[in-house]
C-alpha cells in the first residue's frame, strides 16, 4: 500500500491524509500507537495513530511524513502543553521514529520554522494559560491510562444569540471584520445602520505592529464619527477607495461618539480577546524585520483592543475573536432570530477567501479555547513534483507562511490561482508576472484575479468551473480530516467569504464536496441568512451579507452576554 501511494505521490497525483490513515487503520500489521493530548486548560484527549511497517528508506520517510502530518494537523486544531504516544516499546522501530519528533518539530529551538510554527503558537498559548512550554513522550503501553470522555455540552444557545442581535437595536454599535487584503466595518445607531467601509490592505507588508494596529484604530475612529452624524468629508471617507490620508483628515474635523458595542473579527488565534497565535502570513512583515523582537512586536499586537478601548463606553462590551468563529456565530445569529433551530450540535462555518477560516460555536454558546488553524492542515501526502516549487509560486503546493504543503493552496485564492493554472493557464491571462522562472499573481491583481475566475465560471467556462468544484472536493477533504480531531456533531457547513458572492461557483462548490462527502450539507451565508434588522439593511448599502455579514456577525458576538 505505501509503494503504491509513493508511485501516485512521485507522478504528481494527491495522496489525501485521511485515505492514508484509514488504509494503516486497516492493515493488520500496523502498529497500533494512542497519542494522547493534554490541552492547554489540562483537559485530555485521545487519537489513534496506528503506524505500518516499511520496507525500504523511501517508505519509512513517507511513514514519518504520515506521523509528521497527523501530529502537525492535531497541534493546530487543539494545541496543547504535551503530546504522549502510548505504545509496545518492543516496536523499537516505530518507538525510534516517534523520538525523532522533538527535532522535525524544533521543540528545543527557539528560533523555529516549517513543522515548528505549531510549537511557536502552544508554547504562547501555554504562556497565555499559566503553563510553562510544549513537550512530546513516548511511553510504554502499560502506563496508558485513557483520557475520561468529554460531557456533552448543552445549552440555550438560540435565546443568548436572539438577545445578542436585540442589544444591538440600541446604542452605538460597531463591528470590524479584518481580513487577509482587506477589511470591513460598519456602524449602527439605535439600530439603524448608519454606514459601512471596505479598506484594502496588505498587512503583510508591514514590518511593524502599528503599522497593522494603526490602519485599524482609524477605521473604527471614523465609524465612531460617522455615528455621530454624517458630513461631505465622512462621506467621502467612506468610499471605498479613500486613503488613509482622507480618512485621518475626516476624522480629525469631525465630532465622535463613544461606542457602546465594539466588536472584533481577527485572522489569528485569538484566546480571551486577546490574539495569541502570531504565525499567519498576516505578520509575515513582522517576522522578517531584523531590527524588532517578533515576540514583543506580536504581544503588542496581541493587545489589540487595548488600542481600542478608549473609543469605547465606560462598561462597553468589547470583544474580539477569529474570523472563522465570527462566521459560525454570524450564521447561529440569523438562524436564531429566524425560528428554533436545531443548535443541538453547534454550529460550523467556514470562511473562504484569501485564506480558509475554520468557526465553531457550541450549543451552549461558547467558543472552544483552542487555535482550530485549518488554514495550514496538511491534506496531501502526495504531488511530488509541485511541492518541490518554491513556495512563492502560484504552481507549488507549499503555503509561503510555512513552506509546508498546506490546505491554503488547496482552498481560498491562491488555491483558486494554483488550480486554474493547473487545469488552463489562459485563465490567468493578464493577472500574473514570472520572474526568473518565479510565477506569481502580484497583490494588485489578486482580487481582480479572483473575481475574474468567478466571472468565467458563471460564464459557462468549463476550466474555470473546474476549479471551483475541485476547491469543494477540497472543502469535503479537509471536513474528512477534521472529523476525527474535533469530533464535530453536525453536517451543516455555512459558507462565507468572496466564494460565495457568485451563485454559480457555490453551486460548484456543492457539487464538488458532495463528491468526496456525500452528506456534508454546504449552506451560503449570503442573502437568504438575512434576517435580523441589521444584517438586512446591508442591502439598501448597496453590499451583500457575503461581504459585510461577519462585520454585523462581529457587533452581535460582542453584544452576547458572558
Amino acid at each position: 500500500m505505501i509503494s503504491k501511494w509513493l508511485e501516485q505521490a512521485k507522478r504528481g497525483q494527491t495522496v489525501w491524509l485521511p485515505d492514508v490513515r484509514e488504509g494503516c487503520a486497516r492493515m493488520e500489521d500496523a502498529v497500533p500507537v494512542t497519542m494522547q493530548l493534554t490541552l492547554c486548560d489540562g483537559s485530555k484527549w485521545d487519537f489513534s495513530l496506528p503506524l505500518p511497517r516499511w520496507q525500504n528508506e523511501q517508505e519509512q520517510q513517507f511513514v514519518k511524513q504520515y506521523v509528521t502530518a497527523c501530529v502537525y494537523n492535531t497541534l493546530s486544531a487543539c494545541s496543547g502543553r504535551e503530546m504522549a504516544f502510548y505504545l509496545d516499546m518492543r516496536q523499537t522501530d516505530a518507538a525510534a521514529l516517534l523520538g525523532q519528533l522533538d527535532e522535525v518539530f524544533q521543540v528545543r529551538r527557539t528560533a523555529r520554522s516549517g513543522y515548528g510554527k505549531v510549537i511557536n503558537i502552544a508554547d504562547r498559548l501555554c504562556r497565555a494559560f499559566g503553563g510553562g512550554r510544549f513537550a512530546f513522550a513516548v511511553h510504554p503501553q502499560e502506563d496508558y491510562s485513557p483520557a475520561p470522555d468529554a460531557a456533552p455540552v448543552q445549552g440555550q444557545l438560540t435565546e443568548r444569540l436572539r438577545q445578542a442581535a436585540a442589544r444591538c437595536g440600541s446604542g452605538v454599535c460597531c463591528g470590524i471584520d479584518i481580513g487577509g487584503t482587506d477589511i470591513k466595518a460598519a456602524v449602527a445607531a439605535d439600530g439603524r445602520l448608519v454606514c459601512v467601509k471596505e479598506y484594502d490592505w496588505n498587512p503583510a507588508a508591514s514590518p511593524t505592529a502599528e503599522g497593522i494596529i494603526a490602519p485599524i484604530e482609524l477605521l473604527v475612529r471614523l465609524m465612531a464619527c460617522c455615528a455621530a452624524g454624517l458630513t461631505p468629508a465622512l462621506e467621502r471617507a467612506l468610499d471605498k477607495n479613500a486613503g488613509d490620508t482622507v480618512m485621518a483628515q475626516a476624522v480629525a474635523e469631525s465630532l465622535s461618539v463613544p461606542l457602546d458595542v465594539l466588536g472584533v473579527s481577527f485572522p489569528d488565534v485569538v484566546i480571551r480577546d486577546r490574539i495569541v497565535g502570531g504565525e499567519t502570513p498576516k505578520t509575515q512583515g513582522m517576522r522578517s524585520n531584523p531590527a524588532v523582537d517578533y515576540e514583543d512586536a506580536f504581544a503588542e499586537l496581541g493587545g489589540l483592543l487595548e488600542r481600542l478601548q478608549p473609543l469605547c463606553r465606560e462598561g462597553a462590551a468589547l470583544h474580539m475573536t477569529n474570523d472563522g468563529h465570527i462566521a459560525a456565530f454570524t450564521a447561529a445569529a440569523e438562524l436564531a432570530w429566524s425560528g428554533k433551530p436545531d443548535f443541538s450540535g453547534g454550529v460550523i462555518a467556514h470562511a473562504l477567501g484569501t485564506d480558509f477560516g475554520m468557526g465553531f460555536l457550541a450549543p451552549d454558546g461558547t467558543i472552544p479555547e483552542m487555535p482550530m488553524e485549518l488554514y495550514d492542515f496538511l491534506l496531501d501526502m502526495g504531488s511530488f513534483p509541485q511541492r518541490e516549487l518554491p513556495a512563492d509560486d502560484l504552481r507549488s503546493t507549499r503555503n509561503e507562511n510555512s513552506g509546508l504543503p498546506g490546505a491554503r493552496r488547496y482552498l481560498g485564492q491562491a488555491a483558486a490561482f494554483r488550480l486554474a493554472w493547473d487545469g488552463d493557464p489562459a485563465l490567468l491571462d493578464g493577472f500574473t508576472q514570472e520572474r526568473d522562472g518565479l510565477l506569481t499573481v502580484p497583490a494588485e491583481k489578486r482580487k481582480p484575479c479572483l473575481a475574474h475566475l468567478m466571472t468565467q465560471a458563471a460564464q459557462g467556462n468549463a476550466a474555470a468551473q473546474e476549479v471551483f468544484r475541485r476547491v469543494g472536493r477540497h472543502i469535503g477533504q479537509i471536513n474528512r480530516e477534521m472529523a476525527p480531531l474535533l469530533l464535530p456533531r453536525t453536517n451543516v457547513r455555512y459558507l462565507f467569504g468572496r466564494f460565495v458572492k457568485e451563485p454559480t461557483c457555490f453551486r460548484l462548490l456543492q457539487e464538488g464536496c458532495r463528491e468526496i462527502v456525500p452528506e456534508l450539507v454546504l449552506e451560503a451565508a449570503d442573502e437568504e441568512l438575512s434576517v435580523t434588522p441589521l444584517m438586512q439593511a446591508l442591502a439598501a448599502k448597496g453590499v451583500t451579507v457575503a461581504q459585510f455579514g461577519q462585520a454585523i456577525g462581529a457587533m452581535y458576538y460582542a453584544a452576547m452576554e458572558r
